[in-house]
């Protein structure tokens, strides 16, 4: 079965990835404020970078919902194939946050707690603010990952390899961040348990480099929307046999694809018309046997009937070109800029 990763609404496509972003950024308010309270009274290098890691991803989401935004902007002439590139363009933005923000912060802050450790003040409240983390940090990764599959069809890993990577980025985000809570109260309790405050240091530094992998991941997934990448390969097996299925064409010479935003892509062919079919369809508007007659003994009128049909060539080319767009177009709605060009 082939996979189609489109929107049928342009509303759909101008606001994917809004709803998992604005609740993601919702909770990570609410989320980063407590941790910091958390750290204040129990003083844990741990809970410090936890405070961090949620601060980074507040404002890695904001500058993904400003993408959002951007990537709305109708096209125009200084950019005739629209904005959707912002959209990919301050995920990575977000995704440098990431590692140098959230990663770097907190693998420095967990070095420093492991050159000089601190004692850890422990009470029910740090236990609870952790609890509320984890609460909140799943309905969004919920709503994310909701979001995401919500968008494509067919398999996990098809919807992570074209999905909006915005939404991936709060899926990851928030992965991350359940673990990050997971990994801090278990620092908690062998740090108080074994008296070794080391515990403490090494949770951080963990976080910091589960931080790191998934900012780099991120990086590399914006990094190749932003140089063009090619449109699914299904997509692409379609269109082209759409292509071929139309009589008129006899090759396609050379396809070429790209990315425009989430759902949104652009195809450029160069095809190979077939010339019999072409004249048959010229024959299907003129009796050829009358012209014949009417021009078998006067060179004139045959140089006249030659450039008459000459002339219409080109204009039957152009409508079977025209017919050839609206049929990919409305097969596959994603393919919203179709270049197909005569070899």
């Amino acid at each position: 079965m082939m996979v189609y990763i489109m929107e049928t609404k342009t509303e759909q496509k101008r606001t994917h990835g809004f709803i998992s972003v604005f609740f993601a950024l919702l909770g990570n308010t609410v989320i980063t404020v407590i941790k910091f309270f958390g750290f204040y009274l129990s003083g844990s290098s741990v809970l410090f970078s936890e405070a961090v890691h949620s601060f980074a991803d507040t404002m890695n989401q904001s500058l993904l919902m400003v993408g959002i935004k951007k990537s709305a902007k109708k096209a125009d002439e200084e950019f005739v194939y629209g904005y959707g590139q912002e959209r990919f363009l301050w995920a990575l933005i977000s995704a440098c946050g990431i590692f140098f923000l959230g990663a770097g912060v907190t693998v420095s802050q967990g070095i420093e707690a492991l050159r000089h450790p601190k004692s850890i003040e422990l009470s029910p409240l740090i236990f609870a603010i952790l609890i509320i983390s984890f609460i909140l940090e799943s309905f969004s990764f919920y709503t994310a990952w909701h979001e995401l599959r919500a968008s494509s069809s067919g398999s996990v890993a098809n919807s992570f390899k074209h999905g909006d990577p915005t939404t991936i980025a709060v899926l990851y985000e928030d992965g991350i961040a359940l673990l990050g809570v997971l990994v801090a109260l278990v620092s908690i309790i062998l740090s108080r348990a074994t008296g070794n405050h080391y515990w403490d240091g090494i949770g951080s530094i963990v976080i910091g480099l589960m931080l790191a992998g998934i900012a780099v991941m991120l990086i590399n997934k914006n990094r190749g929307f932003l140089i063009k990448r090619a449109i699914p390969e299904e997509i692409k097996e379609r269109a082209i046999e759409i292509l071929k299925a139309d009589p008129v064409v006899e090759k396609v010479l050379d396809f070429k694809s790209a990315v425009l935003d989430i759902g949104s892509y652009r195809i450029k062919c160069e095809v190979e018309f077939n010339g019999s079919a072409l004249m048959k369809e010229i024959y299907k508007s003129v009796s050829l046997k009358e012209e014949f007659e009417k021009v078998s003994e006067d060179y004139e009128e045959f140089k006249k009937f030659f450039v008459e049909n000459i002339d219409r060539l080109p204009r039957l080319i152009g409508k079977r070109i025209d017919e050839i767009e609206k049929k990919i177009k409305t097969e596959i709605p994603g393919i919203i800029h179709i270049d197909i060009e005569i070899n």
